[in-house]
């Protein structure tokens, strides 16, 4: 950033100068490793590197250029979804939703992604965190494929931040023509008509998340719709009045045993939450198997996506 002092200012000013001090703490101990992302099954990943581990086993068994051509294999998948109090003008919307994109990860995904991108009309895309997948946030490699990729989505796309991207990222971001929600929202208009998007910051490693403010200004009985990292937040928004929330950061496990059985889960949530459409109280979610891979550039079982939610009114 050309001017850290000034940047930093701004970011608080949206995100809160005491969630901003948070997760900069955590960054600054994540960078000097001591502490680590993995919770759960993954906490082995403070004393065992498990990606070096796995990759090392694929190529060994033989079957790391399987996975990693698994990796390119996107598959686009159009759902419809209905909405209570949805505007007339926006039955039949189209929401393209790219998730975990982790760009670094795997060579040659942003060219397999891009030319996907411009043959998926849609009316506007969300982008739900993780551009990068260094462990500790670092993201300056993938900066031409984010600036690539923000083009082919068109203007008005928004996003929220992941995991694994470090709040230094939101600057680039903007300057490539995302518009990044941090515990904020914004109105979306067709034909007079307004649907309304909250994005949240990241709920599952930083948990600088706050509902309220994401919330706030949106008039009762609007229809609305989250984006959050993870789905981890599900039960807690509910009681916002969301009508519709898009999360990611699963992966739908990524590495998974036949029927898209996950050998490891990498959230705090139910099965039901875990990967594809769920329903809670009314909430309508939908949590992707995430358009990149992490970690390890393998997937198996479980193929990355890029979802078109084509919104219905009810």
């Amino acid at each position: 950033m050309s001017d850290d002092t000034s940047e930093f200012r701004r970011l608080a000013a949206r995100l809160g100068p005491s969630l901003l001090r948070q997760r900069l703490h955590r960054q600054a101990n994540l960078r000097a490793r001591l502490i680590h992302q993995g919770e759960g099954p993954l906490a082995v990943e403070r004393v065992i590197p498990v990606d070096h581990l796995i990759t090392r086993i694929l190529r060994f068994t033989g079957l790391a250029a399987r996975g990693r051509a698994n990796c390119l294999r996107i598959e686009i998948v159009t759902r419809d979804q209905p909405l209570p109090n949805l505007p007339p003008a926006f039955d039949g919307f189209r929401l393209l939703q790219l998730s975990d994109l982790h760009l670094d990860c795997v060579a040659g995904f942003a060219d397999r992604l891009i030319p996907l991108i411009e043959q998926t009309p849609h009316d506007l895309a969300v982008i739900t965190g993780d551009f990068a997948d260094h462990p500790a946030g670092y993201f300056h490699d993938c900066l031409g494929d984010i600036r690539r990729i923000a083009d082919a989505l068109g203007s008005g796309a928004l996003a929220v931040l992941g995991n694994h991207d470090i709040i230094e990222i939101v600057p680039h971001l903007e300057a490539a023509g995302l518009r990044v929600l941090l515990n904020e929202n914004t109105a979306v208009e067709r034909n007079g008509q307004r649907l309304y998007f909250s994005g949240i910051d990241d709920p599952h490693f930083y948990r600088t998340h706050a509902l309220e403010p994401a919330r706030r200004g949106i008039p009762q009985g609007a229809c609305g719709i989250l984006l959050a990292h993870s789905p981890e937040v599900y039960d807690e928004a509910r009681h916002y009045g969301f009508n519709l929330m898009l999360a990611g950061h699963t992966h739908g496990g990524q590495i998974c045993l036949p029927g898209g059985i996950a050998l490891v889960r990498n959230g705090r949530c139910p099965t039901a939450q875990f990967t594809g459409a769920w329903t809670h109280h009314g909430l309508h979610g939908y949590t992707s198997r995430g358009t990149g891979s992490c970690g390890v550039p393998a997937r198996f079982n479980c193929p990355p996506e890029m979802t078109v939610h084509v919104l219905r009114s009810i």
